[in-house]
């Protein structure tokens, strides 16, 4: 039996006299392991008391924070429970709170948090603990020096600092009111949702739970209430599922249950609909509707997985072999007419900087944001056996797109890995790098904006969370990725850490294992690396999706022999991309009419055609070999389509559009 350890203060408050409208009950700042489930309690003057005008204030202690504020939780629109409770902490703490903040977010001390009947506005991060319009304070700490300076900011005496115990401890903080002033403070098992004397309405907590967490469309879901004690009357609540695309249009069964009267537990059964639309995994949230005195949510927001069966398969591989094998070339590039032109007859440091010139041209190169990134990858790095999956860097692997890691916890998650790490780089976040707002937002940037580095997409992969961090900011080289892989990656990662050297100033790939911010290595590995694993439909797929946003292209994808002309055999010598793209003579190879109903003709010089349809997703719809001039027949929906069209050897993919 694990001990609890009482740890307990008097505060005799001589010199201040808070205002008790509403005080703080209890605080768990620190829970053993992921440290999740911190919570605040708070205790109003009476029961069902509106928190509207009050503000909760959590303040650093630390050297670093100055005593000042880290995070605030406006209370208005909070009301107390039928004991005077309100219960403050994430979906993680049960019973479940009133009002959600994160997990994981207050501190462990010395550190305070505080009550103020006053506006969110008036703290702003970083703002100095006062005692103006203070309504409640608590200093507390997991065993910490005494931060006196931050108990007289908040009119505490140097005594008044309460500890809940060592570090990674089961305790709460308990606040115990005598009746005639004196306020006592304990450390002791926590007791959320419950008057800390034991007295007041004991709730009855209501528990969610299901056979599993991940369904497929066509699955049926029986779900359990069970509540903690049994019911003395019949017990009738609602819930909903409900979550961004999911609805009530995705599911059939009954959402109102009785827990019948002596009794503690229901179930029901939700069938999810197979309904033949690529709308992606969803993610069904369970939620109370009407519970009611005395019955309380023991947890709530119970988040389900339903995959769905109708993901599209590309006409390409995953960057693997596949089993089959696909034809190879079928996704071309984008790059716009003469876009590499001003390369042709240079050499050397003018190669160098003509290519500098068009993949950073002020102006025209974008960059987003280190949030925006996260959608870019889950179109880029899309794996083309899945569409709602991303395929995972070094691993080699599918992984679920709503499975981005967003806690600590990085297991089964996949994140942003930097090929050239922001260590060796010596870029970071920026201001506003949080923010996701969109492909038609984004930065001006030039060759010198180092720190936009930090989310250039041609650079960034997604990846496996713990495989990320094995990785670390190892050069290449030292790092070669899992043991049994096939060694997909190394072409992708090369390109994309010699990209960074041209599209960046102060950035450079050098042999070895260099130690100079700003260099990295090891450049004869890479271009070994570049040359065993030559670009593929999935990597020209990534560089034409990252073009739409970033408007630059990784050339050494679309002109792979690059690589020699600047770091290997050909090194100094004339480049003349004419010769490196084979491709029809656009001028005399035409489709018409566009748009199309039902026949679209081909007209050029060679005497035959293979012509391939695919949808805008990628599927591809029909291939067929036509003579010139003649017409591939298609009964399909109105839309954008490409046509891909072969012959001798030669490839030119045209959209058009289907009336």
């Amino acid at each position: 039996m694990k001990k609890i350890v009482i740890f307990s203060a008097v505060l005799l408050f001589f010199n201040l006299v808070y205002s008790q409208q509403v005080v703080i009950n209890e605080l768990d700042c620190d829970n053993p392991g992921l440290d999740e489930e911190e919570f605040v309690e708070l205790l109003t003057a009476t029961p069902n008391m509106s928190l509207d005008g009050f503000v909760m204030v959590f303040f650093n202690g630390s050297s670093s924070g100055g005593d000042s504020s880290y995070f605030a939780v406006d209370l208005t629109g909070s009301v107390s429970d039928d004991n005077g409770l309100l219960l403050i902490g994430s979906t993680t703490v049960m019973p479940f709170p009133q009002l959600l903040i994160p997990s994981n977010v207050i501190q462990n001390g010395a550190d305070a948090v505080a009550i103020y009947q006053d506006s969110i506005d008036a703290f702003p991060g970083e703002t100095l603990a006062t005692t103006t319009n203070l309504v409640d304070a608590l200093v507390y700490s997991t065993n910490d020096a005494v931060d006196t300076n931050l108990l007289s900011l908040l009119g505490l005496g140097p005594n008044d600092q309460i500890s809940e115990g060592a570090g990674n401890n089961s305790n709460s903080i308990q606040r115990f009111d005598d009746g005639s002033g004196t306020i006592t403070y304990t450390a002791t098992t926590p007791t959320p949702r419950a008057l800390n004397d034991g007295s007041g309405i004991v709730f009855n907590a209501i528990e969610i739970s299901t056979t599993q967490e991940i369904y497929n469309e066509g699955d049926t879901i029986p779900i359990t209430f069970t509540s903690q004690n049994n019911v003395t009357q019949d017990a009738t609540f609602s819930f909903t599922l409900d979550n961004e695309s999911f609805t009530t249009s995705d599911f059939t069964g009954n959402t109102t249950v009785t827990i019948p009267s002596g009794q503690n537990s229901v179930t029901t059964s939700i069938t999810v609909l197979s309904d033949g639309i690529n709308d992606g995994d969803e993610e069904p949230i369970i939620k109370f509707v009407n519970l009611s005195t005395p019955y309380i949510p023991f947890n709530n927001f119970l988040k389900l997985r339903v995959v769905d069966n109708d993901f599209i398969v590309a006409p390409y591989n995953a960057p693997i072999p596949g089993n089959p094998p696909m034809p190879t070339g079928v996704v071309q590039s984008t790059q716009p007419a003469g876009y590499y032109d001003s390369l042709n007859g240079l050499s050397g440091a003018n190669l160098e900087q003509a290519i500098q010139d068009i993949i950073a041209e002020e102006g025209v190169v974008r960059a987003q944001t280190y949030a925006d990134v996260i959608d870019i990858l889950k179109e880029a790095d899309q794996n083309p056996e899945n569409s709602n999956q991303v395929w995972l860097v070094y691993t080699e692997q599918g992984r679920a797109k709503l499975d981005y890691q967003t806690t600590s916890n990085s297991v089964g998650k996949w994140n942003r890995e930097h090929t050239f790490p922001r260590s060796l780089a010596g870029y970071n976040s920026i201001d506003e790098d949080d923010d996701a707002d969109g492909i038609d937002v984004f930065w001006n940037t030039t060759a010198d904006s180092l720190r936009h580095g930090n989310s250039d997409a041609h650079a960034l992969r997604a990846a496996d969370g713990p495989e990320n961090s094995s990785r670390g900011n190892q050069h290449y080289g030292e790092y070669n990725g899992p043991t049994g892989n096939q060694s997909s990656f190394k072409g992708d990662v090369a390109r994309s850490v010699l990209y960074m050297q041209l599209r960046y100033n102060d950035l450079e790939i050098v042999n070895g294992f260099p130690t100079t911010t700003g260099q990295m290595g090891d450049l004869a590995t890479l271009l070994q690396w570049h040359n065993q694993d030559p670009p593929d439909d999935f990597e020209m797929n990534r560089n034409n999706v990252i073009y739409n946003w970033q408007f630059n292209r990784n050339p050494l994808i679309d002109m792979p022999d690059l690589v020699d002309y600047i770091w290997g055999a050909n090194a100094g010598e004339v480049w003349n991309n004419s010769l490196s793209v084979e491709s029809f003579n656009t001028e005399n190879l035409k489709i018409f009419p566009n748009p199309v109903s039902s026949q679209l003709f081909i007209s050029g010089q060679d005497d035959e055609y293979l012509v391939t349809i695919y949808s805008s997703e990628g599927r591809m719809i029909k291939s067929e070999t036509i003579k010139n001039n003649s017409a591939i027949r298609f009964d399909i929906a109105s839309g954008l389509y490409f046509a891909k069209i072969s012959a001798n050897g030669k490839t030119e993919t045209r959209k058009f559009l289907v009336k």
